[in-house]
């Protein structure tokens, strides 16, 4: 048991906001924004390799699938096995994973080899993404938690947009190959990971390892000292115990679905998929349906990278208003304000094109897009008990995935059928969906610990 008798929460919980947890917070948020950008580069790359391979519609949708297939199996597998041997050596791997993979896609000669490569730099982001989350909201206090994490969120709009001006100066020099090859390079990233990350002393404790959790709360307590040039520290609070213990492989899943935490899983799951089917449905495809729609490659490029700008301000205000407002209507407001305006975006590409009102509406679409997902990020670690957040978080986002797969897909079947005004009102539908079940079941838990959060009812 941690010194003096309290635990690892505790001790944390208490712990002023440093420049130690800055610090963490900006590792772990770098790892999320070469990750993103590697996702994202998809959107931008997509017409040219459509185009290079003689793709059709619906074998276009389905490269852009394939690494949400990944990502499906990354964030299921990732979620328990960090669950059952810690955040950090998952984390670890995770990156390079996808390093890898990023490289191996600059080599593919063919749709098929690009695909699997692809399926494959999917398993290394979907594992990362949900540990990313649980270890940050592990290690910062519930007051500032949801703005950080918020924070963190903020590095995929980032990813994007970096993805764009990567892609928009280096598509006409060095190809796609060339691109996918220097987004490999991120992956040395993993040896400052190794260094300055420690494990999570929530997990370590609730794993019964707790002299390993007192050897690591007392290198952060003189670090947070360190950092804040004092030599004491605020008294840890009582708050609530919650009894957990190591279990088999399974047995974290079988917690998210116990009766506790049952409604909570049915929720976030579904918010999670109908979400995603609406974001990577639409976002995947930006690029490529303005080329369609008669922009060059270069200006649908541009365009689209200067539409998700929107996103930056999106996040910004999404991480302010989660400690204002709360988790539950900052989320229903983003996703409906979400699709409002895909709906509008898809309707200004039917009535002309006219590009000032392309780039209006996809700004304040992606204003809104970005915060939601900003939210979501926030939203799902805290629903789960320590034992089971990473698993909890990775189902949740395997889920997601699996309608991020289905996305880019039905896109690509509709697109033909009904024209961009169907498939930007089908996206608006999926918000919507999602909006009106975090309404219904969703549970607020803006300001209250992790533990507290464990052992409320829904």
């Amino acid at each position: 048991m941690a010194i003096q008798g309290y635990s690892a929460a505790e001790r944390l919980e208490r712990l002023p906001i440093s420049g130690y947890h800055r610090v963490i917070f900006i590792i772990i948020a770098l790892a999320f924004f070469f990750d993103s950008m590697d996702l994202a580069m998809m959107t931008f790359l997509l017409g040219s390799i459509k185009t290079e391979f003689g793709l059709s519609s619906a074998q276009a949708g389905l490269l852009a699938s394939s690494s949400f297939f990944g990502m499906v199996l990354g964030a299921s597998l990732s979620g328990m096995l960090a669950d059952r041997f810690g955040r950090k050596p998952v984390f670890q791997w995770s990156i390079v994973l996808w390093g890898v993979a990023s490289y191996l896609c600059s080599t593919a000669q063919s749709v098929d080899s690009l695909t699997l490569f692809r399926v494959l730099l999917g398993i290394g982001m979907g594992m990362e993404f949900p540990i990313a989350q649980s270890m940050l909201s592990e290690m910062i206090p519930a007051q500032r938690r949801g703005r950080y994490i918020a924070l963190m969120d903020g590095f995929w709009p980032l990813g994007f947009v970096a993805a764009g001006v990567l892609s928009y100066f280096l598509l006409p020099l060095i190809g796609w190959r060339d691109i996918f090859l220097v987004l490999a390079i991120p992956a040395v990233f993993v040896l400052v990971i190794r260094f300055f990350i420690p494990e999570s002393p929530r997990w370590l404790e609730q794993a019964g390892r707790h002299a390993d959790a007192d050897r690591v709360l007392g290198d952060i307590e003189n670090k947070v000292r360190a950092s804040l040039g004092t030599a004491q520290l605020p008294e840890p609070v009582r708050l609530p115990r919650v009894d957990s213990a190591p279990g088999h492989f399974f047995s974290a899943l079988k917690q998210i679905w116990s009766p506790l935490y049952r409604q909570r899983t049915m929720m976030i799951w579904s918010l999670w998929f109908f979400a995603l089917l609406g974001f990577y449905g639409l976002t995947s495809w930006l690029s490529a349906l303005l080329q369609q729609s008669g922009f060059a490659v270069t200006q649908s490029v541009y365009y689209t990278v200067l539409i998700s700008l929107g996103g930056i301000p999106g996040f910004l205000m999404a991480a302010w208003l989660v400690e204002r407002w709360g988790r539950k209507p900052v989320c229903i407001v983003t996703l409906l304000g979400g699709g409002v305006m895909a709906f509008f975006y898809g309707q200004s590409a039917v009535f002309g094109g006219n590009v000032g009102l392309l780039i209006g509406t996809g700004l304040l679409m992606q204003f809104f897009l970005f915060g939601m997902w900003a939210v979501l990020y926030t939203y799902t670690p805290e629903l789960y008990p320590t034992s089971a957040r990473a698993t909890g978080s990775g189902f949740a986002s395997a889920v997601g995935r699996i309608g991020s797969l289905l996305g880019p897909l039905v896109t690509g079947l509709v697109f033909p059928v009904t024209g961009q005004g169907g498939v930007f009102a089908l996206g608006a539908a999926c918000f919507v969906i999602a909006a009106g079940v975090v309404w219904l079941f969703g549970m607020e838990t803006r300001g209250r610990t992790l533990e507290e959060l464990s052992e409320a009812g829904n």
